[in-house]
């Protein structure tokens, strides 16, 4: 008398094989705490889904339910970090208010005394400084667009950084 052959249910499959399919959730995910969590899904799934009851082949088809789920899970947390918002409320930030009126004082005196000292610089010396610190061009733009050699735009930004050392003293907190 023969017995009949009785192919395994997917839940078997998956049990029986657990530890390589969570090293293949773990090696999408990253974390171990995350793979369970794959693997706890992909077993719900596999046990009281939608998924056939019959495979040809159990364990790849396990595998491949934990790795989409993997990925699904991987794509929907990168999803919510872009979104996430902490519970913080806004009055609760701890927010500065406006510089005192001596720190803008002193600003202003900052900015002046910049002002004061590229003006003894040469208009290209003055144009490349201000080109290369408040647009943030690269020395190589800023060669293209005023028509000149590279090491020239290096020397006029050297040359205006020198012009305006002497305020640095004006920077230093007291």
């Amino acid at each position: 008398m023969t017995t009949p052959c009785v192919e395994p249910t997917l839940a078997h499959v998956f049990i029986e094989n657990r530890p390589r399919l969570r090293r293949i959730a773990q090696g999408i995910v990253r974390t171990p705490e995350q793979a369970d969590d794959v693997l706890q899904d992909a077993y719900l799934k596999l046990i009281h889904g939608e998924s056939p009851r019959q495979a040809d082949r159990p364990l790849c088809y396990c595998s491949r339910v934990v790795r989409n789920l993997a990925l699904d899970y991987c794509r929907k947390h990168s999803v919510e970090a872009n979104y996430r918002c902490f519970d913080v409320e806004a009055d609760e930030l701890d927010i500065p208010d406006t510089a005192s009126p001596e720190q803008q004082m002193r600003d202003k005196q900052v900015i002046c005394s910049i002002d004061r000292a590229l003006a003894g610089v040469p208009a290209q010396t003055r144009q490349a400084f201000e080109l290369y610190r408040l647009e943030g061009l690269t020395q190589r733009e800023i060669a293209k667009r005023m028509g000149c050699a590279l090491g020239l735009v290096n020397a006029w930004i050297a040359d205006a950084a020198r012009a305006i050392a002497g305020c640095r003293h004006l920077l230093a907190d007291d």
